[in-house]
């Protein structure tokens, strides 16, 4: 790896969550078998340290997805990053082993990528922000071309400038809250969550609410009630119910590297088909263990009489007020046209998050990339935007590409593979560049 001072590189990683430190062990697995010169790479994230969901590092709660579903192994299986070679590190993989159970903790497994993140430290420059892509005037576009990044170190204060032949964008997804509500002391967004609760005093939280359906909103209230036995706990649920999620093995075949082929060249018909039947293996739904705790809290409390956890079914927030210390929040039912008040010290919202848009970051670049007929980037199947010849430059995303790739194109489970066709990609333009080069230079 370069240092971040030096003027260009092959690869430039805005952000640094799992994706694209996933990406920089494959650039650095890869470079030593294919390439006379290593590929040059860094990264960089806004940041202090790695960090990756923290807001959701609840005690206990675990991961939706085998450990062998890390940074590496499905790309990799002898790589020296993979989640097993932790645990070894750590003198755990046995006690871990005797667990009988293919799901780590999510605190266990952010351990794990800090572990992974620790060692590439050289990577990347954290506490820092790219603010502005763009195309340097007068650049050779002949030639592999590359971008300028205009990156501020947040310490100093100080922007620099850095050059990229290729750009691989992995800033995550945005929260989202509903329409005008917004979030402050006492209206957060499950992101936040536990820096929110840690800060909060817990006596002075007795009456507090979650708005949602799935998995986040189902943990923060079973956090609630667990932590907060003087509380009265609402459930604020869109449906009548909590809906299982699907993780039987037919229908986990979708997170398979195979299913993206399968999405990526299908026609209209297929893609419809793959959001109409499997959207319920992640989007809007619960593990069915969780779901049965709380149901079983339910019913213990009609059993003794001393209800505290109340669902409130097919309804929804209409809007969130501030009073005093205190929040009222109004509330609109399917079932009761007539809307309800609610006070609480606390609401979470756990309503999902906003896919990435690379378009306000790449500003006047945006214009070079093209777009299908829905107005939608188009991406080819090595996750590069497809852009005008005026381009020569490669960007990459690493998120925001479910129209093209599939519902389960962003996440974890196809890291390895995903980081592993990026760096093919970029390896295979450069060998094709020099490969150029040679022959005009045989030529003359």
């Amino acid at each position: 790896m370069n240092s971040p001072e030096e003027a260009a590189y092959d690869v430039v990683g805005i952000g640094f969550g799992p994706s694209n430190l996933a990406l920089a062990i494959s650039l650095e697995e890869h470079h030593a078998n294919v390439l006379s010169n290593p590929v040059t790479s860094t990264f960089f994230e806004r940041q202090q340290a790695f960090g990756w969901h923290r807001g959701m590092l609840l005690p206990s709660a675990t991961m939706q997805i085998s450990f062998l579903k890390d940074l590496v192994t499905f790309r990799n299986p002898t790589s020296r990053f993979s989640f097993i070679a932790f645990l070894h590190a750590h003198d755990r993989l046995a006690h871990f082993v005797n667990r009988k159970d293919l799901f780590p903790t999510r605190r266990e497994f952010h351990q794990y990528l800090e572990w992974a993140a620790a060692q590439m430290s050289g990577a990347v420059s954290y506490g820092s922000s790219v603010t502005g892509v763009r195309l340097p005037a007068g650049v050779d576009r002949s030639g592999p071309g590359h971008l300028q990044l205009e990156v501020r170190d947040h310490a100093t204060g100080v922007t620099r400038q850095v050059g990229a032949r290729n750009v691989v964008i992995s800033t995550g997804l945005e929260p989202t809250m509903p329409d005008g509500i917004t979030r402050s002391e006492n209206v957060w967004h499950s992101s936040e969550f536990l820096t929110r609760f840690d800060q909060a005093d817990p006596g002075e939280l007795r009456s507090v609410a979650v708005v949602g359906a799935g998995q986040s909103a189902a943990e923060i209230t079973r956090f609630f009630h667990d932590r907060l036995p003087h509380a009265q706990v609402h459930a604020i649920v869109p449906s009548y119910g909590y809906s299982i999620s699907d993780d039987t093995p037919f229908a986990n075949q979708i997170f398979d590297a195979e299913a993206i082929d399968d999405y990526y060249y299908g026609g209209e018909a297929t893609r419809e088909a793959f959001w109409r039947y499997h959207r319920n293996t992640n989007y809007g739904v619960v593990d069915e263990a969780d779901i049965q705790g709380l149901h079983q809290i339910q019913y213990d409390e009609l059993v003794t009489g001393d209800k505290r956890l109340h669902h409130h079914r097919l309804t929804r927030v209409q809007a969130v007020e501030r009073r005093g210390r205190r929040a009222r929040v109004l509330l609109r039912s399917l079932h009761n046209p007539q809307p309800q008040e609610l006070g609480v010290d606390a609401i979470v919202f756990a309503t999902g998050y906003a896919p990435l848009d690379p378009a306000p970051l790449l500003g006047d670049l945006d214009r070079y990339c093209l777009r299908d007929a829905s107005g939608r980037h188009r991406v080819t199947r090595d996750w590069r935007l497809v852009t005008t010849p005026d381009l020569p430059c490669g960007i990459y995303l690493q998120g925001g590409t479910e129209h093209t790739h599939g519902l389960t194109s962003a996440l974890l489970s196809n890291i390895a593979v995903r980081s592993g066709e990026i760096a093919d990609s970029v390896i295979r333009r450069r060998l094709g560049h020099e490969t150029q080069m040679a022959t005009a230079a045989a030529e003359v």
